[in-house]
C-alpha cells in the first residue's frame, strides 16, 4: 500500500512540473511575409503568429498596399506526449500601390494583460513581373478563373440595323460562382435600346481561349445607333462572390475552399456605324430599316352614305419598326377621316424587332358615289442587300350605294339642256318665291337726309374709341413679360399638340413627347438631330444661362421617354410628365 501511494504522489508531482513548465514557456508574437520582394501585380501575404490566446489585436496601416483578403483566423491546438501545442495566425492578403521600399510596421496584441508587438519588416515592390513566381493567391486564382465577354452581333452596321450585344460569364469549372450584382449598367448613348429579359441562367459547358469553362448569358439587349460613325458601346461592370479552392484540407482530408469578391468588366467595344447609301433612296423613304410587307386595307367597299368602314394601312415584317413614320392615306374630300388609331404588336429577340405595326382610320362617306383610295407607297433599306425597296398598294374602290347626291358626283344618264339642276343644301331644295316682296322706287334723296349726317359725324365719335384703342396696344406692347409668356404657351402648345393627342397610350405618347422635346431644341438652338445626348443637351443649356432646375426638368423628361420603353407609366403619370414639358418648354423660352 505504501508503494501505491508514493507511486501516486510521484505522478501527481511530475504533472504539476510538466504545466508549470508550460506556463513558464515564453509568450511569443511574429510576423511573417511570404516574400520580401515582389512585382507590382504580385500579391503579399502577411502572417501574425502567437502561441498563446491574445485579445485585441490590432494590426499596422499596410501603408503602400491595399488589403484584398483579410483578417482570415486560424487555430491550431494539441496535445503530444502530454504536451499542449497553441498556434494562432491573422492572414492578410495584400497588393501593392505603387513601386518601392515600404515597411510593414508593428501589430499590437493582448495576451493575459500583456501587450505584445511584433517586429517591423521592409518588403520592396518592384516592376511587374511577366509571370509572378511564388504560390498563387485566391485573387491570383480568381483573375485566371473568371471573365465577362460582351459579344456584339455586328461591328459594323447600318444606321437603323439592329445590334445585338449578349454578356457572357466565363467561370473555371475549378471555383464556384456564389452570387453576383452589377457595379455599372451601360447607357448606351446614340443608341436607341431594349432589353431582352434572361428569365433564367442556363449553365452550358464550353471553351474560352482554348480552355474549358462554363458560361451563362447574364444580360442581353438590342440596339439600333441613330448615329453614324465610331460609337462607343460602356461596358458592364459586375461584382462576383466566389469560392476558390485553396492548397489547405480539413479533417477528413477535403480541400478547403476561400471566400473573396472579384469586380470584373466586359470592356469598352467600339462599332463603326455606316450611313445609309445616298444612291437610289426614294423620295418618300423615313428610315425604315429592315424586311418588311406592305399592306392597305378596308373593312368593306359597298356601304350606305353615313355608314363607317375601317380603312388600315399595315407594316410586318423584321426592322426597326417603332422607329419610323407609317405612310398616311390620300382619300377624296368627299369622305369624312378621323384621326388614325395606332396599334402596334412587336417583339424583341436576338434579330431584333419583329412584328406589325398599323395605322386605322374610320371613314364615313357622306354622298352617293364611287370614291378610289388611291394607291401609296413605303419605301425601306434592305440592310442584306444593301438596296433601297418601294412597296405599293392596290388602289381600292368605295363604293357608295344610298345616300344624297353631291353637286360634284356625276349622272348616270342625259341631262336636258332647257332643265337646270337642282342643288342641294342640306336636306332642303331652293324653289322659286311665290312673294318676291317687292317695293316701289321711292324719291329719298340721300343729301340733307339723316343718314347724310350720321355719316358725318361718326368720324367724330370714332376718334375717342381709335384713342382708347392705340392706349391698348401700347399696354399689350409694353408688356414684355406677357407677350414672352403668351409666345411660350402658344409655342409649347405647337410642339406638345401631338403628344396631347396620344395622352392614354404610353409608347405612342412617350414617342411623341421625346420628338417634341427634341424638335424645340432643335429649332430653338439651331442643332443637328444627330448631335442629341442628355449630356450634349445639359451643356448646351448650361451655355445658353439656362437656371439648374429648368435644365434638370428637361432632361429629365428625355430619361422619362427612355424608361416609358420597358417600365410601367400611369395615365396620372403622362399627365404629369405632359404639364411639366409645357412648363419646361414656356421657362427655356423665356430665357434662350
Amino acid at each position: 500500500m505504501n508503494i501505491k501511494k508514493y507511486i501516486s504522489l510521484f505522478s501527481l508531482l511530475f504533472l504539476g512540473l510538466v504545466l508549470n513548465a508550460q506556463d513558464d514557456e515564453s509568450v511569443t508574437f511574429e510576423m511573417n511575409l511570404s516574400k520580401d520582394v515582389l512585382g507590382i501585380n504580385e500579391r503579399l501575404r502577411v502572417d501574425f503568429t502567437m502561441n498563446r490566446d491574445g485579445d485585441n489585436f490590432v494590426p499596422p496601416d499596410f501603408e503602400g498596399f491595399r488589403v484584398l483578403m483579410g483578417p482570415s483566423q486560424s487555430i491550431s491546438s494539441s496535445w503530444v506526449n502530454g504536451v499542449r501545442s497553441f498556434s494562432k495566425t491573422y492572414t492578410y492578403t495584400l497588393a501593392p500601390t505603387a513601386r518601392g521600399k515600404f515597411t510593414i510596421k508593428q501589430s499590437t496584441i493582448v495576451i493575459k494583460g500583456e501587450t505584445y508587438k511584433s517586429l517591423p519588416k521592409e518588403v520592396e515592390v518592384t516592376a511587374a513581373v511577366e509571370r509572378p513566381d511564388g504560390e498563387k493567391t485566391v485573387d491570383d486564382v480568381a483573375d485566371e478563373s473568371l471573365h465577362l465577354v460582351a459579344e456584339i452581333s455586328k461591328t459594323s452596321p447600318y444606321l437603323n440595323e439592329a445590334v445585338t450585344v449578349v454578356y457572357k460569364l466565363y467561370a473555371s469549372p475549378t471555383i464556384d460562382v456564389t452570387n453576383f450584382r452589377a457595379l455599372d449598367n451601360p447607357k448606351y448613348n446614340n443608341f436607341w435600346s431594349q432589353d431582352i429579359p434572361v428569365t433564367k441562367y442556363d449553365i452550358q459547358n464550353t471553351t474560352y481561349n482554348g480552355k474549358s469553362y462554363r458560361s451563362v448569358i447574364l444580360k442581353r439587349v438590342v440596339l439600333y445607333p441613330q448615329k453614324t460613325g465610331e460609337l462607343e458601346i460602356e461596358p458592364l461592370s459586375l461584382d462576383v462572390s466566389l469560392q476558390i479552392p485553396t492548397n489547405k484540407r480539413d479533417f477528413f482530408g477535403g480541400r478547403i475552399f476561400a471566400q473573396t469578391n472579384k469586380t470584373v468588366s466586359a470592356g469598352n467595344r467600339t462599332i463603326n456605324v455606316k450611313p445609309l447609301p445616298t444612291e437610289g433612296k426614294p423620295a418618300n423613304f423615313s428610315g425604315a430599316v429592315g424586311e418588311f410587307q406592305f399592306l392597305v386595307t378596308t373593312s368593306k367597299t359597298h356601304l350606305n352614305a353615313s355608314e363607317s368602314l375601317q380603312a388600315k394601312v399595315a407594316i410586318n415584317g423584321k426592322g426597326n419598326l417603332k422607329l419610323f413614320e407609317i405612310p398616311g392615306l390620300n382619300l377624296p374630300s368627299s369622305l369624312e377621316v378621323y384621326e388614325p388609331e395606332f396599334n402596334e404588336s412587336v417583339r424583341t429577340t436576338l434579330s431584333g424587332m419583329e412584328g406589325n405595326v398599323s395605322n386605322s382610320y374610320t371613314v364615313v362617306p357622306t354622298f352617293r358615289g364611287k370614291y378610289p383610295i388611291p394607291s401609296i407607297a413605303f419605301s425601306f433599306f434592305n440592310p442584306k442587300t444593301e438596296k433601297y425597296q418601294t412597296l405599293n398598294s392596290e388602289e381600292i374602290l368605295i363604293n357608295v350605294l344610298e345616300g344624297p347626291t353631291s353637286a360634284n358626283s356625276g349622272t348616270t344618264g342625259p341631262i336636258s339642256s332647257n332643265k337646270q339642276r337642282v342643288v342641294a343644301t342640306g336636306d332642303q331644295f331652293i324653289f322659286n318665291k311665290l312673294q318676291p316682296n317687292l317695293k316701289a322706287i321711292g324719291g329719298n334723296y340721300f343729301f340733307g337726309s339723316n343718314s347724310f349726317f350720321l355719316w358725318w359725324l361718326l368720324p367724330i365719335l370714332l376718334i375717342p374709341l381709335a384713342i382708347l384703342f392705340g392706349k391698348k396696344r401700347e399696354a399689350i406692347a409694353s408688356d414684355v413679360e406677357g407677350n414672352k409668356i403668351k409666345r411660350a404657351n402658344k409655342l409649347a402648345r405647337k410642339y406638345l399638340s401631338a403628344a396631347k393627342k396620344a395622352l392614354g397610350s404610353k409608347e405612342s405618347f412617350y414617342v411623341a413627347l421625346e420628338k417634341a422635346l427634341h424638335n424645340y431644341l432643335k429649332a430653338k438652338l439651331k442643332i443637328e438631330t444627330s448631335e442629341f445626348s442628355k449630356d450634349k443637351i445639359a451643356t448646351l443649356l448650361s451655355e445658353k444661362n439656362v437656371d439648374e432646375t429648368t435644365q434638370e426638368g428637361f432632361v429629365g423628361l428625355l430619361k422619362n421617354c427612355e424608361m416609358a420603353r420597358y417600365s410601367p407609366f400611369s395615365d396620372v403619370q403622362m399627365q404629369q410628365d405632359y404639364n411639366k414639358a409645357s412648363e419646361v418648354i414656356s421657362q427655356l423660352d423665356k430665357q434662350i
